[in-house]
C-alpha cells in the first residue's frame, strides 16, 4: 500500500474519533445531577426538553460523522486494493515480457528492424509503459583457429579480422556485445551498443576493454518511418555485406575487398535514410525468414561522416560524403533479391609506423603521413556495385568496387594515391536439419588489389582467398560456423625492428570453428 495512501486513513480515523468529542465537551452541555429543582414543573419540563434536544442533535451530529468517516475509509481501502492490484498485475507483466524475452531471445538483429518498420508505429509508442518501450539484447562469439599448413616463403599468419589467426593463440572472445535500443517516441528511436571484447593499439598482450561500436538515435520525420535522420556513431551506408550484423553474417569475418572502405565499416555522422513501407516490410520479412538479410538502411541513403572510422578521433577537417541506393524486389515465384549501388568519397588521413623500407636499413616513418606533416589527408573515393539472390533455398552475394586512395609505394618509403579495386562472390545454401536446426553450406571467393587506408601506413595489399564452410543454427540461441581458409594475403602488421622485410604474403590455410550465443 502507497504510504500517502496508509497516512490519509489514519487521519480519517482520528477525526472520528477525537474531534467530534472534542467539540461536544467545548460546548456548555449543562450536568443533569447539578440542575437545581424547583416547584415550577413547567420550567423544569422545558429546561429538560431543551437539553435533551440540544444533546440528541449533538449525537445525530456525531453519527452523521461516523457514518462519513466509515465511507470514506471504505472509498480509500478500494482504491488501496486496487492499486496493490494494479502494482502486482504490472510486476506480472514484466516478469512474464522478460520471460517470454529470454525464451525467444535470437539474432538481436530480429528486434532492431522489427522497431524501424512502420507497423511498429500503430501501437503508439508513446501510450506503452516503459517496459514496453526498450529491448536488452546482446551475442557473443567464441572461437578457436588453428593454422594446419603455411608455405615455406609465407609470411607470418596474419588476418585483419580476427587477431587470433597466428603463432600462440588459442580460444578468443571475438565479440561481447550487449545492445540496449528502443523508441522513445513514436519519432525518436535509440541505439546503443557496446562491446566488451576490444584491445587497445599497440598493446600486445591485452584485450577485453569495452569500447563503443554503435552509439545514435533514429529520428524519424514521420510516423510511417519513411524519412529518418541518423545521428551519431553507427554504419555507414557503403557495401551490403558491411551493413549486415556480424550476428547474421555466415562467414566469420567480411571480406577485405569492401571492409577496407571503412575502418569497423562505423563512423561519426549524419545520414539521412529514405525507405518506402514496401520496402521496410520487405527488409523486415527477409529477416523474419531467416534469409540473412543485411536489415534496414533505406532504399536511399546520404550522410555525412567524419572519414577516420569506428571510434578513431578525425584528424582533418575534411567530412566524407557518402550515398547508395539499393532495389528491393520480390519476384513472381516468391524469390526475394536486392540489387544496390553506393560511392562515398572525401579525404583520409594515414596513421603511420616506423619500418625498414623493402627490409634494408633502419625503421623510418614514410613520407605523407599525419606523423610527417600530412595532416589533410589524400583524397579517398569509391563505387561499388551490390547483387543480392537471397537463399530460397541457394543464395548468391556478389559485391565489387573500384577507386583510389592512399597506399605505400612499391620502395616502401612514401604514401601515394594508387588505385584500387575488388569484391567477393559468395553461394550458400539454406537447409533444414533431418534433426532440427538450419544449416548453410557456404563457399566465398575474395580479391582485393589496393590500399588498407585504416592499417599503419596504408600497405599495398594483396588478397585472393577461398573460404569453405557452413554455419548450423542449432536453436535461436545457439549457432555453431565452421570453416577452412585457403589464404594468400598480404601481413599488415608492421615491425620497427632494422633490416626487416615487412608486408610480405601470407599463404596458408586455417580451420577455424566459432560458437555465437543469442541473448
Amino acid at each position: 500500500m502507497p504510504r500517502t495512501e496508509k497516512q490519509t486513513l489514519v487521519a480519517a480515523f482520528l477525526l472520528a474519533c477525537f474531534a467530534v468529542p472534542v467539540q461536544a465537551q467545548n460546548a456548555e452541555t449543562p450536568d443533569p445531577a447539578s440542575t437545581p429543582v424547583t416547584i415550577d414543573a413547567r420550567w423544569g419540563e422545558e429546561n429538560a426538553g431543551s437539553w435533551e434536544s440540544e444533546y440528541r442533535q449533538q449525537m445525530e451530529s456525531v453519527q452523521l460523522r461516523l457514518q462519513e468517516a466509515e465511507a470514506t475509509i471504505a472509498a480509500l481501502q478500494e482504491r488501496v486494493a486496487a492499486s496493490d492490484s494494479m502494482e502486482s498485475e504490472e510486476r506480472e507483466n514484466i516478469v512474464g515480457l522478460l520471460g517470454e524475452h529470454w525464451r525467444n531471445a535470437g539474432d538481436p538483429e530480429l528486434d532492431i528492424v522489427s522497431y524501424q518498420t512502420h507497423s511498429a508505429s500503430g501501437s503508439h509508442s508513446s501510450e506503452k509503459k516503459w517496459y514496453e518501450k526498450y529491448t536488452l539484447r546482446g551475442y557473443s562469439q567464441l572461437r578457436i583457429n588453428e593454422l594446419t599448413c603455411k608455405s615455406d616463403d609465407s609470411a607470418p599468419p596474419n588476418y585483419i579480422g580476427d587477431r587470433s589467426i597466428g603463432e600462440d593463440q588459442g580460444f578468443y572472445l571475438r565479440r561481447a556485445r550487449l545492445i540496449f535500443a528502443g523508441d522513445i517516441s513514436d519519432h525518436v528511436y535509440v541505439y546503443l551498443q557496446p562491446d566488451f571484447s576490444g584491445t587497445i593499439p599497440n598493446i600486445v598482450d591485452s584485450t577485453y576493454y569495452a569500447h563503443l561500436r554503435d552509439w545514435y538515435a533514429d529520428l524519424y520525420i514521420d510516423t510511417e518511418k519513411v524519412y529518418r535522420f541518423r545521428t551519431g556513431l553507427s554504419k555507414v551506408p557503403y557495401g551490403w555485406e558491411n551493413m549486415q550484423s556480424s550476428s547474421n553474417r555466415i562467414p566469420l569475418d567480411r571480406s577485405d575487398s569492401m571492409n577496407s572502405a571503412l575502418r569497423n565499416e562505423r563512423d561519426l555522422g549524419v545520414f539521412f535514410y529514405w525507405t518506402p513501407t514496401p520496402a521496410q516490410d520487405f527488409f523486415k520479412e527477409v529477416l523474419d525468414l531467416g534469409l540473412k538479410g543485411s536489415g534496414n538502411y533505406g532504399v536511399f541513403a546520404l550522410g555525412v561522416y567524419n572519414g577516420q572510422g569506428g571510434a578513431l578521433l578525425e584528424q582533418n577537417d575534411h567530412l566524407h560524403t557518402v550515398t547508395r541506393l539499393t532495389l528491393p524486389m520480390v519476384l513472381g515465384d516468391g524469390q526475394h533479391l536486392e540489387l544496390g549501388v553506393q560511392a562515398y568519397s572525401g579525404r583520409y588521413a594515414v596513421l603511420s609506423w616506423p619500418i625498414s623500407p623493402l627490409g634494408i636499413g633502419p625503421a623510418v616513418r614514410p613520407a605523407g603521413t599525419l606523423e610527417t606533416g600530412n595532416r589533410r589527408g589524400w583524397l579517398d573515393e569509391r563505387i561499388g556495385g551490390t547483387f543480392v539472390w537471397y537463399p530460397e533455398p541457394i543464395g548468391f552475394q556478389v559485391e565489387w568496387n573500384v577507386g583510389h586512395g592512399p597506399a605505400l609505394n612499391d620502395t616502401q618509403t612514401a604514401i601515394v594515391d594508387r588505385s584500387l579495386y575488388g569484391g567477393y562472390a559468395m553461394s550458400m545454401v539454406r537447409l533444414e536439419g533431418p534433426r532440427g536446426g538450419i544449416w548453410f553450406p557456404f563457399f566465398r571467393w575474395t580479391y582485393y588489389q589496393g590500399g588498407y587506408k585504416s592499417e599503419l601506413n596504408a600497405p599495398y595489399c594483396h588478397v585472393d582467398e577461398w573460404d569453405i564452410g557452413a554455419e548450423y543454427q542449432i536453436s535461436k540461441q545457439v549457432e555453431f560456423t565452421s570453416s577452412y581458409l585457403i589464404a594468400n594475403r598480404t601481413n599488415t602488421r608492421p615491425s620497427s625492428a632494422a633490416d626487416t622485410l615487412n608486408y610480405g604474403q601470407f599463404e596458408g590455410q586455417v580451420a577455424r570453428f566459432q560458437l555465437q550465443v543469442n541473448y
